[in-house]
């Protein structure tokens, strides 16, 4: 089992290296006479790519999508979508020096002791490029969704320390911090820029709104919609904790706090706080699905580390080369895209029993 796929009706299955010729992903379930060209699905990449701002990695790839199959006229056809993303500023001879070495905080030392092999380039399958092939299933999982009304929406709640006072839906896309409060946005980019000018990276936290999903989906035992929803989340290298609603302050209320009481709004049933997050019992109620994400700060800096190399012996690395000094601005359009692929094969699996 290689963990390459992804869903159970709608199911997607990703391909590539950071550092190959192309990354791409196939996807299959995809019900056919959906409108759907190149562009529905680039929106979503650009806001991904790397080189897009200041803040980002300097890495400059398109991202330009390739549709290869499974659509015909402009329309899916039902059969397998294949998509391909193809890999053009890549500057593999910047890991020459630590091919060798364990860099801290990535994945290079778990992979060489499971396969006995690792690609050592961009950090090959484990690198966060890979997350490019989500993006693109993802839009395709949205253009479906917004069809029904639902929509996901993620912003950066905080970098480091900061954390937005307000949130505006409006705003995120006015800011390269993807903000949702205009009046600290500039104090997140000066948090990443701070961080950056001594070689090193920070952390923040996403959150993430599902508007729109309708009530009765996920089941009530080990596939519950919050158990589905933190897997597909927690796949991502970058994620280290998540939380729905109310999440960890629920330790410090009571119950009759905690609970969610009832009211009715236009002949349905609402609760007064949603601190459950849009979920009870692993079933979607209807509310808005809240979340938060705990995303670190990522590993490859320039700062002086020590370190081994694969014989053993003590080392120090500088890890070279274009890397994000935060990601959070960049994993908003991943996290959309995994919430949009685990609502709409929730919504798939439902139509089987009703």
């Amino acid at each position: 089992m290689a963990g390459n796929t992804f869903g159970n009706i709608f199911k997607i299955s990703t391909f590539g290296e950071s550092h190959g010729p192309a990354i791409g992903v196939v996807i299959d379930g995809v019900p056919p006479n959906i409108s759907l060209d190149e562009s529905d699905i680039q929106k979503d990449l650009d806001h991904r790519r790397p080189g897009q701002s200041k803040i980002t990695t300097h890495r400059a790839e398109s991202d330009k999508v390739e549709i290869l199959s499974g659509v015909f006229n402009g329309k899916t056809t039902g059969t397998s979508l294949a998509l391909l993303i193809r890999n053009q500023d890549v500057c593999s001879k910047d890991y020459e020096d630590i091919k060798d070495i364990f860099r801290p905080g990535h994945a290079d030392y778990t992979f060489q002791e499971k396969y006995g092999i690792r690609d050592y380039t961009g950090g090959g399958r484990a690198s966060g490029r890979e997350t490019a092939c989500r993006v693109a299933a993802g839009a395709v999982a949205k253009k479906i969704l917004e069809e029904q009304g639902i929509k996901p929406v993620a912003y950066t709640l905080a970098v480091g320390d900061i954390y937005a006072k307000k949130i505006d839906l409006d705003v995120i896309e006015k800011n390269i911090a993807r903000a949702p409060d205009l009046d600290v946005a500039d104090l997140m980019i000066a948090k990443i820029e701070e961080a950056r000018e001594d070689c090193d990276s920070i952390g923040g936290v996403v959150e993430a709104v599902v508007k729109g999903c309708p009530a009765g989906l996920g089941d009530p035992v080990f596939d519950k919609l919050n158990a589905r929803i933190a897997y597909a989340l927690m796949s991502l290298g970058t994620v280290r904790g998540i939380e729905f609603g109310a999440g960890f302050a629920a330790t410090k209320m009571r119950a009759s706090q905690h609970n969610d009481v009832y009211k009715k709004e236009d002949g349905k049933l609402k609760s007064e706080h949603n601190y459950a997050g849009g979920i009870l019992g692993g079933i979607s109620n209807g509310e808005d699905i809240i979340l938060r994400i705990a995303v670190k700060p990522p590993s490859s800096i320039a700062k002086e580390q020590k370190t081994f190399d694969i014989e053993g012996n003590p080392q120090t690395i500088q890890v070279k080369g274009r890397h994000d000094p935060c990601i959070c601005p960049r994993v908003v359009p991943v996290v959309e895209a995994m919430l949009a692929l685990v609502i709409l094969d929730s919504l798939l699996i439902q139509k089987t029993i009703q």
